[in-house]
């Protein structure tokens, strides 16, 4: 149709992995007997009938995907790591070509995939804006006419002439996306690249890109926040190992995302090496286990009453001494919002751990939540300015259910932050 911008059909994008060999010693005898056996098998044997070579693999990052997005449309794309996000964006901006199938699109394309995409680290930052410019195919006139706007956007005034290598990620990744976002593409594409910016610059971002959007112009935004996808995008792609599951209203898709990946998360409860993002290697101090209780209940996904109490326990592996120590726990919903941070030292609570197994209990009083499955997060390091010893993220915890003795009120925005002041900490054992 006339509205479509981007079409896909059995799209497919093959890779050769190589697999290094096992390394051992080698004798001269060995190296002719190998010349002589692979001589032999190949005369014995028909031309194109070799076998296949144990050192390669074949890896399909993308196979029969086959989608369209209309002008206009902002169009969300999730998935786990891996699930070939970045392979699909790489091929929609012409970087790399599909192995298979084929795709029209319709319109100038300005893509932001990694920090510097299309920059010339040589070049000063008024530089690279009239270069990207001139690729987007736009006239001097018209880039001088953005380039205040752009400028003022990156906030980068005083390193304007300043050439880019010299930047800082989150410099670069600033003028990379005013002047993609500026310099009014037809399509703008956008990766998780944003996440290297502040959140100030992101929330600026993803505010540009509505603004896009409401102008008629198409958006393409990959993020693993689910918050920001729901709030930018109409449309949404679920990839998983290269093929699309899911293509529906934004909504839609996140809710079957967040089904099919809990449903995993639950299955491997207790196992919390599952869930464990990274562990130093010198850590003196590790998590073995997570569970929570209540007055009614304990053990595997807790399900509570709204504004019920319930106590966290969380259990310790010592091997140094530990003094004076924090644990910050973040309570989240299953689309990824966190709702409150718990930290000990805002309950003035020291965490002191001596060599061996220990267990603490944290203890919340009231946590107004509304009906859910709750995730948590949790971490400890020697202080808020450190790198955390260990940490757990997306642990499954608590369900919250209405029973009907609760009065719910519904807020019109879907992440608030609540918070969590009646919260008590002791050791256990």
């Amino acid at each position: 149709m006339s509205d479509t911008v981007i079409q896909v059909e059995n799209l497919g994008k093959k890779y050769i992995i190589g697999h290094q060999q096992q390394e051992r010693y080698t004798a001269l005898r060995d190296v002719i007997a190998n010349g002589a056996k692979s001589l032999g098998q190949r005369l014995l044997k028909p031309w194109g009938k070799q076998s296949a070579n144990p050192a390669y693999e074949e890896f399909w990052a993308l196979k029969d995907v086959s989608f369209e997005v209309k002008q206009g449309d902002r169009i969300g794309i999730i998935g786990r790591n891996g699930a070939g996000k970045s392979t699909l964006l790489k091929i929609l901006s012409r970087i790399t070509e599909p192995t298979t199938g084929k795709i029209r699109i319709k319109g100038r394309v300005a893509s932001l995939l990694e920090v510097g995409t299309g920059f010339h680290p040589e070049l000063t930052g008024r530089e690279n804006i009239f270069l990207n410019g001139a690729i987007l195919g736009m006239s001097k006139a018209e880039i001088k006419s953005k380039f205040d706007e752009i400028v003022d956007f990156a906030g980068i005034e005083r390193f304007l002439d300043t050439p880019v290598k010299r930047y800082s990620s989150g410099m670069y990744v600033r003028l990379a996306f005013a002047v993609a976002a500026h310099l009014e593409p037809e399509i703008l594409i956008v990766d998780e690249v944003l996440a290297v910016g502040d959140a100030q610059f992101q929330k600026k971002c993803l505010g540009k890109m509505e603004e896009v959007g409401r102008e008629g112009r198409t958006v393409v935004f990959v993020s693993h926040k689910l918050g920001s996808v729901t709030t930018l995008t109409q449309h949404c792609l679920y990839l998983e190992e290269g093929k699309i599951l899911a293509c529906d209203e934004t909504a839609k898709v996140i809710e079957f995302y967040t089904n099919r990946n809990l449903q995993v998360q639950l299955e491997s409860i207790g196992n919390i090496k599952f869930y464990r993002k990274y562990i130093l290697s010198d850590s003196p101090v590790y998590f073995i286990n997570i569970y929570l209780e209540s007055d009614k209940q304990k053990g595997e996904i807790v399900e509570l009453q709204v504004n019920q109490a319930f106590i966290i326990f969380l259990t310790l592996e010592v091997k140094r001494e530990v003094y004076r120590a924090n644990i910050a726990i973040n309570i989240k919903k299953s689309t990824g919002d966190i709702v409150t941070t718990i930290l000990a030292w805002d309950s003035e609570y020291r965490v002191d751990l001596e060599v061996g197994i220990t267990t603490l209990e944290c203890r919340i009083e009231e946590l107004n939540l509304l009906p859910g499955l709750y995730l948590l997060d949790v971490g400890i390091n020697q202080s808020t300015q450190t790198k955390a010893w260990d940490v757990i993220v997306d642990y499954p915890a608590f369900r919250v259910i209405n029973y009907g003795n609760s009065m719910i009120i519904h807020r019109s925005n879907r992440t608030c932050a609540i918070l969590c002041n009646k919260v008590t900490w002791r050791k256990v054992s």
